[in-house]
């Protein structure tokens, strides 16, 4: 059953019947049920978690300011602060793995260790384009020779599928967030990092996870699941679950 933390405005699905050790951070367009087989299996153990629907998604309503996963990590903090007097262990697929990296580095009392899959924390080596057909759109925009209804029908037929999909002020938060590097929080990190990779993932190949861990000073591991892509919270739960119970011990 779904409850309210932090100020009420964010839901989330409680599992099992200890004290919170775990928080379960879902990526982008997606909501905590990713979760839901690795939750279950660790309260099964007796190991209590929390997986939130995040700003915008899911049960819990849009933010009130546009930001990337900066500004998100400043919106969980009083949640965080409110389930546990514990450090936490936070795990993060995708978006929510940016957003469990600031919190690991602006608020390292917070956190116990954090564990990543599919996480875009850098930036990809050879980034694709947009078409120029859409770049010339762009800059006709910005100087009012293309009108908006033009500059939006250009977006729907070049932009990403995310892009495509988000509308009002979550557009401007998945904008803030392609834009966003996080090599600075990567060096600030002073919890342990397990980093869970599917072998397969095209959206965040594991080139981004080994350039990601170079730049983690604390103790880090890569470990790499064969024949999975970037879902594996809902591929490969077990690999989850096994690598929060190793952040645990």
């Amino acid at each position: 059953m779904l409850r309210a933390y932090g100020d009420g405005n964010l839901f989330g699905e409680p599992y099992g019947e200890g004290p919170i050790r775990v928080v379960w951070l879902h990526g982008w367009a997606r909501r905590g049920q990713d979760f839901s087989a690795s939750a279950a299996q660790l309260a099964s153990e007796g190991v209590g978690s929390v997986a939130f629907d995040l700003p915008g998604f899911g049960s819990s309503p849009l933010p009130t300011v546009a930001g990337g996963a900066r500004t998100y990590a400043d919106l969980l903090v009083g949640a965080l602060r409110e389930i546990s007097d514990e450090p936490l262990i936070l795990v993060g697929h995708s978006f929510g793995g940016r957003i469990a990296t600031v919190i690991g580095a602006n608020h390292p009392e917070l956190v116990k260790a954090i564990v990543l899959t599919g996480a875009p924390l850098v930036r990809r080596n050879s980034p694709v384009k947009p078409p120029l057909r859409y770049r010339m759109a762009r800059a006709l925009h910005a100087k009012g020779l293309v009108s908006d209804e033009r500059m939006e029908s250009a977006r729907q037929r070049f932009g990403s599928t995310d892009y495509r999909n988000a509308s009002g002020i979550l557009r401007d938060v998945l904008v803030a967030s392609v834009n966003e590097s996080y090599e600075p929080e990567l060096a600030q990190l002073r919890a342990p990092v397990l980093m869970v990779w599917g072998s397969n993932d095209a959206d965040v190949p594991l080139e981004v996870a080994e350039r990601a861990g170079a730049l983690i000073s604390s103790p880090h591991t890569l470990r790499v699941v064969a024949g999975v892509g970037h879902l594996l919270p809902t591929e490969a739960p077990h690999e989850l679950a096994s690598a929060v119970k190793e952040a645990l011990s």
